[in-house]
């Protein structure tokens, strides 16, 4: 988990930069929850992926809430080092070792 309150920028495709911290505990609870998931979809890629990104949705709640609602431009705006940076900043996960939990799964 998360255990500082710094902000980061993180920059999307289009430019739009955007400023991440970790979430609120509101917002954790909905992305851990989402998140605990993902060990059991690992072996498929499409599943796994789209779990992240609907962590990613939850973390816009708070970061960018236009893009929480709308999936397809926030596909068209994200590439894979981008969720994984979301993703770690909003909840504190190291996603470096996230191959190991999905292999072990």
């Amino acid at each position: 988990m998360a255990t500082t309150n710094e902000a980061k920028q993180v920059k999307l495709i289009d430019g739009t930069e955007i400023v991440v911290r970790p979430l609120k505990v509101s917002l954790l609870r909905e992305f851990m929850s989402k998140f605990a998931k993902i060990a059991d979809v690992a072996e498929d890629n499409d599943k796994s992926m789209t779990l992240l990104m609907e962590c990613v949705q939850i973390a816009m709640k708070q970061y960018k809430p236009e893009l929480a609602d709308d999936v397809k431009t926030l596909e068209d705006n994200i590439d894979l080092p981008t969720v994984y940076e979301i993703v770690e900043e909003a909840s504190g996960i190291n996603m470096t070792n996230m191959g190991n939990v999905l292999n072990n799964a």
